[in-house]
């Protein structure tokens, strides 16, 4: 059994949902299968996370370069995030759940965005958790977009380049519009971030573990958040521990066993 310090949760965590193909693969069966056992692991993962109090929670559902694998993968993939939304539309409205999208939306299939725009708005409001889905969704792609934006503006004279900082480039990242990221946990084995949230992750805490997503459960996502809890997050700054922004220890007060 896990604890997790219920008082003292990273703010916006992002998950690299990585390892269904070969979850379908080790059991011989094919690909599509894995991905429609991980949807189910997104389900799982969506409701621990609103059960304990986050307050957003990014998921890499699939990335710019993911256009590229084969038509019949990406076409099962379009149809099970349609599927999500469609079946889980009425609980993520009456669990206040706003539901936001990143990424290229224009190149999403008519029949996903069909689902996905209406639910936008209609969750709008909600305050309880946000639930960002990165759809067609790549990291280097979105610093390039604002760069693009922030240099037609200064070309258009209405913008000063000398202005032009960290802040002005990460006030133009939606992956950015619920916080820079405190956690990453990227699934499946593999030890790299893979262009998500790259400009947000500059000082987020990454956890591995060689978990396939498919079998992704509950006591996955506190171990990881157990992990951060342990860490000393220093920003650059050398701390004492009288200022440090550790968390509790587990045993002290306010430790929720989850």
């Amino acid at each position: 059994m896990t604890y997790v310090d219920a008082s003292n949760l990273p703010h916006h965590v992002g998950i690299i949902m990585d390892g269904n193909g070969r979850w379908a693969e080790l059991r011989g069966e094919p690909r599509e299968a894995g991905h429609k056992a991980g949807s189910a692991a997104v389900r799982r993962v969506v409701r621990a996370a609103r059960r304990l109090g986050l307050t957003a929670l990014t998921l890499y559902a699939f990335s710019e370069q993911n256009w590229a694998r084969p038509i019949g993968e990406v076409d099962a993939l379009m149809g099970l995030l349609r599927e999500f939304l469609v079946t889980e539309r009425n609980e993520i409205l009456d669990n206040e759940i706003r539901l936001v999208a990143i990424g290229d939306l224009e190149r999403l299939p008519p029949f996903v965005r069909e689902a996905l725009d209406p639910l936008r708005v209609a969750s709008g409001d909600n305050c309880k958790m946000t639930l960002a889905l990165a759809l067609s969704y790549g990291g280097q792609e979105e610093i390039a977009r604002a760069a693009r934006d922030l240099a037609t503006e200064a070309r258009e004279g209405k913008l000063d380049p000398s202005s032009i900082d960290t802040r002005a480039i990460a006030s133009r990242l939606p992956s950015l519009g619920v916080g820079e990221p405190d956690l990453i946990i990227r699934t499946g084995g593999e030890h790299r971030i893979s262009n998500f949230l790259l400009f947000g992750a500059a000082y987020a805490e990454l956890a591995f573990t060689d978990v396939l997503w498919p079998d992704f459960k509950e006591e996955d996502l506190f171990e990881a958040l157990a992990s951060y809890q342990r860490r000393e997050r220093r920003f650059g700054r050398v701390l004492s521990h009288a200022t440090s922004p550790r968390t509790a220890s587990p045993l002290d007060g306010g430790a929720m066993r989850v």
